[in-house]
C-alpha cells in the first residue's frame, strides 16, 4: 500500500536522529560515542536491523491485507491512493483557512472597476497568516519599546556587560577553593597545622637534598633569613616552586611534578621557617625582603617622619 513517507527515507530518518541524541546525550570527550563506548555501537547495529526488520514484515502485512480484499476493495484503495496530496480534502480545506483564497469561477466578483490596456485588478484578501504576523509585529513592538526606551530595561550589550563582570566574580571564586587551577595570583598563605606538616612532608620528599632539613642551605640558599633572590611572600614563593629559579643556575620547575595545591602547602611550611636558626646556615643570597602589602607598625611610621 502506498504510504506518505517511503520506507527508504523512513529508516535512515529514525535511526539518524536515534543516533544524534546518542551522540548529544553521552559525554564521550572528543571523540564520538560509538567510537569511545564499543556498546554504543552495537546497540545502534541491532537498532538499524530492527528497523529495517520492521519495514519489511510491515511490507508482508500489507501485501498480505491486500491479497485478503474484495475486487471493490482493491478498486477504493486505488482510487484513494491514488489522489495526490494536493488534491486531499483536508489540504484543501487546510489551504482555503490560511489563505482565504476565492475559486477562479468566483473571481468575476473581485474584479474591481480599474482597467489598465486590459489588465484587471482583483481585490483579493489579505491571507489571516499575514494579518496574524503583522498583528504580531505590532505587539511586540509596542512591548519592546515600553520594556526598553520607557521602563529602561538592560540591553543586549548591558546584558552582556553584566554576565562578563559577573562572570569574572565567579571565577575568581572559583579559583579561591580549585586547587588544581591555583596560581600565584590566587594563593594565599596557610597557617593550619595540618596544611604545615602536609608542606613539611613534601619538603622532606623533595627540597632537603638542596636546603637541607632545616631549610639552613647547601646547594640551594638559606630558607629561614630575611634574604630572598626572587621574592620572599607566598605568591613569589608560588611563582619560583612552580616555574623554577632563574635560567642556568636556579631552581628546577616543580609544575610538572607537584600540583598547585601541594606547592602551596610547600610554599606556606617554607615561610613558616623564618626566623628559626638554624645550625650553620649558608650565607644569606640576594636581598632582604619586605612585604609591601604589610601595615606599618607604630614604630616605624615615627621612623618615616624623622
Amino acid at each position: 500500500m502506498k504510504k506518505l513517507i517511503p520506507a527508504y527515507v523512513r529508516v535512515p530518518v529514525v535511526f539518524f536522529a536515534v543516533f544524534g541524541a546518542m551522540e548529544y546525550f553521552i559525554d564521550s570527550g572528543d571523540r564520538p560515542a560509538f567510537i569511545k563506548f564499543p556498546m554504543v555501537s552495537v546497540f545502534l547495529f541491532v537498532f538499524l536491523f530492527l528497523l529495517i526488520a520492521i519495514e519489511i514484515i510491515m511490507s508482508a502485512v500489507d501485501t498480505i491485507a491486500y491479497q485478503l480484499m474484495t475486487e471493490e476493495q482493491k478498486l477504493k484503495l486505488e482510487n484513494a491512493t491514488s489522489v495526490s496530496f494536493s488534491e486531499k480534502e483536508w489540504f484543501k480545506k487546510l489551504m482555503k483557512s490560511l489563505t482565504k483564497s476565492v475559486p477562479l469561477e468566483n473571481e468575476d466578483q473581485l474584479l474591481l472597476e480599474h482597467d489598465y490596456d486590459g489588465i484587471k485588478e482583483l481585490d483579493n484578501n489579505l491571507p489571516p497568516w499575514w494579518v496574524y504576523s503583522f498583528y504580531a509585529c505590532i505587539t511586540f513592538a509596542l512591548i519592546y519599546m515600553v520594556r526598553y526606551e520607557v521602563l529602561g530595561a538592560d540591553n543586549q550589550e548591558m546584558e552582556l556587560k553584566k554576565e562578563v563582570a559577573q562572570a569574572k566574580i565567579d571565577i575568581a571564586e572559583y579559583m579561591k577553593t580549585a586547587p588544581d587551577l591555583m596560581d600565584e595570583k590566587t594563593v594565599v598563605l596557610l597557617t593550619e597545622p595540618a596544611d604545615l606538616v602536609a608542606g613539611k612532608e613534601i619538603f622532606t620528599t623533595n627540597c632537603v637534598a638542596c636546603h637541607r632539613a632545616d631549610a639552613g642551605g647547601q646547594i640551594g640558599p638559606n630558607l629561614t633569613d630575611a634574604n630572598w633572590i626572587l621574592g620572599g611572600g607566598i605568591k613569589d614563593l608560588f611563582h619560583t616552586i612552580t616555574n623554577g629559579g632563574r635560567d642556568g643556575k636556579g631552581m628546577i620547575a616543580w609544575k610538572g611534578t607537584l600540583k598547585p595545591k601541594e606547592i602551596q602547602h610547600v610554599a606556606s611550611y617554607i615561610l613558616s621557617l623564618k626566623g628559626s636558626n638554624p645550625k650553620d646556615p649558608k650565607a644569606p643570597d640576594g636581598e632582604i625582603w619586605v612585604d609591601e602589602n604589610a601595615p606599618k607598625t607604630v614604630a616605624s611610621s615615627t621612623a618615616d617622619k624623622k
